[in-house]
């Protein structure tokens, strides 16, 4: 299972030879460290753990530090894990690179999305509107949602007005356009979920396996 970490940067355009225009985002992979590497016969299971973001050491807690020291690693924002269906061949101290993703390749891409706070039933669930003259009273209302007066109630998991956003999202099959081994950026065509800057984690698409 190809996986790496990276920060988004933002979007922009390719132009290929036949000018066609391709909508990109573009994704910067900073150092990523093996922290760890557990196997089935230890930990019951298989997977690295990754290492990302540097971070100083002075706001690294103590189990934290002792757990970076051991392996060799530089001090990390996040620690990710990744599960893996054989052993990895990677030792605690190595690190992953861009070059393992190519051109044309399609990826999953993993983020948490941009955070909309509370919001009504028309923008979070893309209800229709209500009667725009002026007496209906009901322009922008989610609507009748349960019966009357039996049960009286709107039964649990009904869609409505609430939280948006903030929550993690996959989106599957992204096409690689163009990977940067020099800069260590990955180019991906269309919409990343996040907001510039938010970490992104970049994998090998599931349905390509």
């Amino acid at each position: 299972m190809k996986s790496i970490f990276t920060t988004k940067v933002g979007m922009t355009q390719v132009i290929d030879e036949d000018g066609v225009v391709t909508p990109v985002t573009v994704l910067k992979a900073d150092e990523n460290v093996i922290v760890q590497v557990k196997s089935e016969e230890v930990d019951g299971y298989n997977s690295i753990q990754i290492g990302y973001h540097d971070k100083k050491e002075k706001n690294v807690k103590k189990p934290i530090k002792g757990h970076f020291d051991k392996a060799g690693a530089s001090y990390k924002r996040f620690l990710k894990e990744v599960r893996l269906d054989e052993k990895s061949e990677l030792n605690p101290g190595d690190t992953l690179s861009v070059d393992q993703f190519e051109e044309g390749e399609l990826v999953d891409i993993t983020a948490i999305s941009k955070g909309k706070g509370t919001q009504g039933a028309i923008k979070r669930w893309n209800y229709g509107r209500g009667p725009a003259s002026h007496g209906s009273k009901s322009h922008r209302v989610a609507g009748a949602r349960a019966a009357g007066s039996d049960p009286a109630r709107v039964f649990k998991g009904r869609k409505g007005s609430g939280k948006m956003g903030n929550e993690r999202v996959t989106v599957q099959n992204l096409k690689v356009v163009k990977v940067n081994t020099e800069d260590s950026y990955i180019l991906v065509k269309g919409a990343v979920p996040g907001p510039k800057g938010g970490l992104v984690q970049v994998k090998q698409a599931i349905k390509s396996l």
